[in-house]
């Protein structure tokens, strides 16, 4: 039986008694209505993970015993950063939920020319907090450990300063002459997706002079919620753990 699974930030140790996080304490026991003493597995993003039982159950709060810690992860060996061009409506969520499930190693919420969604100041720091939680949830659903960080948005031209630091840096491009079969195995990848109207003739030409090469997936034009996705997966068949079965 697979239990559920809760992140927590504050550190963890076996035996340790815990609150649970007001959000994970609700759902644990209003959605799935878990009884004292129904296991569970916590983590706290610092590796392994945790078998825990549900010691007490008070009106504003829900505790949980610490048992044992297993030194167990769930990482692609390929690390991938995904670059992505601001979204809208609720399609950085759903990015972001499946592109942690599919592995990556980092996201970097970008502003473009063409990003129909704008944000700024308080309003985007709200933004990066809420999807830094959607990525912690992906991970509970997922059986990760370690949870990606997501980095506060910045401008494109801003982070295309940025140095590589030995990544492989690519875009797609469907009229690109490369594919990423085609490519030398990589262990760190760079992985930059416009926004809805792609990217700007003038950002394609800062990118490339950023090191970024142009690859293409096929011959078919992606959306940007389907972009991303799509070249994470057939990076993880080529060169990460979906080679592994």
């Amino acid at each position: 039986m697979n239990l559920p699974r809760f992140y927590c930030r504050e550190a963890l140790s076996p035996g340790a008694h815990v609150d649970l996080p007001e959000p994970v304490a609700r759902h644990a026991v209003r959605v799935l209505r878990l009884p004292p003493g129904a296991p569970m597995v916590l983590f706290d993003g610092r590796g392994g993970e945790y078998l825990a039982h549900i010691q007490r159950i008070e009106r504003d709060r829900v505790v949980a015993e610490l048992a044992s810690w297993t030194e167990v992860e769930r990482e692609s060996p390929l690390q991938v950063t995904l670059v992505q061009a601001l979204q809208a409506g609720d399609k950085m969520d759903f990015t972001i939920q499946k592109a942690v499930e599919l592995g990556v190693s980092a996201i970097v919420p970008v502003d473009s020319r063409r990003s129909v969604l704008k944000l700024a100041g308080e309003r985007a720091a709200r933004r990066v907090a809420h999807w830094q939680g959607v990525a912690a949830s992906a991970c509970e659903q997922c059986g990760r450990n370690q949870v990606p960080i997501v980095a506060p948005l910045e401008r494109l031209d801003q982070w295309l300063a940025r140095p590589a630091d030995g990544a492989l840096r690519l875009m797609l491009a469907p009229d690109a002459e490369t594919t990423l079969a085609g490519l030398a195995p990589a262990k760190h990848v760079q992985l930059l997706i416009g926004a809805e109207g792609g990217l700007d003739p003038q950002e394609v030409i800062a990118a490339r002079q950023a090191g970024f090469q142009a690859v293409r997936l096929g011959p078919r034009v992606l959306r940007t919620e389907t972009a991303g996705l799509a070249a994470l997966a057939a990076l993880q068949a080529l060169w990460g753990d979906f080679r592994e079965g």
